[in-house]
């Protein structure tokens, strides 16, 4: 895992990935098959998914789930969610536009610009992940793989990991179904959430508070045609809901 140190605060428009391209050249550079993990608001800043809440005027139902807290955040964590699942003010769990469950339906203040201004989660990770990969290809000849993570909590377990919300270019999620195991016996249902496992281990050299907001995985063979919506429980299958 190999920090990518130096990409500046950026901006809507910036060139994501000229500037990863020029930040990797820096140390090793990219090479073919590597896996370039890069933070969900990083993609999110330059794709001008940033709210201000000066602009921002609570509803009636903002002001019931925000408690102490400030209306306006919680109006724009309903503008994002499809459905609110929980709520305990100020906390809300969502299920966002893409399927994803998660507080605050992905709103985040964290590594924003000022104390009132909110980074939400691109349209379509999937989409910006591809889009990602076919500009580092073009810059720099290189076949990549591309996840676009971000911090997610669990029901169960204390603690953030940063799990893929869009995927290009591996497996999201490796089906050994049918497989068998080192004593012979035949696996049954077993997925390997792959790209979350990748988007959690580059976290380690990312950090939340250190400004890096990429990192090149190498060494793994896993090129397919994931997608991070491949992660996301389908309705039917949801035992808690």
């Amino acid at each position: 895992m190999i920090p990518l140190r130096g990409i500046p605060e950026l901006e809507e428009g910036d060139n994501l990935a000229a500037l990863v391209v020029e930040a990797a050249a820096r140390g090793t550079g990219f090479e073919h098959d590597d896996i370039l993990v890069v933070a969900q608001k990083a993609v999110s800043k330059v794709e001008g998914r940033v709210v201000q809440l000066a602009g921002v005027e609570a509803s009636e139902r903002a002001r019931e789930l925000a408690g102490d807290s400030d209306p306006r955040r919680i109006e724009v964590i309903l503008g994002e969610a499809r459905e609110v699942l929980r709520a305990r003010p100020p906390l809300v769990i969502a299920e966002t536009r893409h399927g994803f469950v998660c507080a605050s339906a992905g709103v985040d203040g964290s590594n924003a610009k000022g104390p009132d201004t909110l980074v939400l989660l691109p349209l379509d990770p999937d989409a910006s992940a591809a889009r990602l990969r076919s500009s580092i290809r073009e810059l720099a000849g290189v076949e990549i793989g591309v996840i676009v993570s971000d911090s997610f909590g669990r029901a169960w377990r204390l603690g953030t990991t940063d799990v893929a919300l869009g995927v290009a270019g591996i497996t999201a999620l490796l089906d050994l179904d049918g497989e068998r195991d080192s004593l012979g016996y035949e696996l049954h249902a077993t997925q390997i959430a792959v790209a979350d496992e990748i988007a959690g281990a580059a976290q380690l050299v990312m950090g939340k508070l250190d400004g890096i907001p990429a990192a090149i995985v190498r060494g793994l063979e896993l090129g397919g045609d994931g997608h991070g919506s491949d992660l996301v429980m389908p309705r039917e299958r949801d035992l808690f809901r």
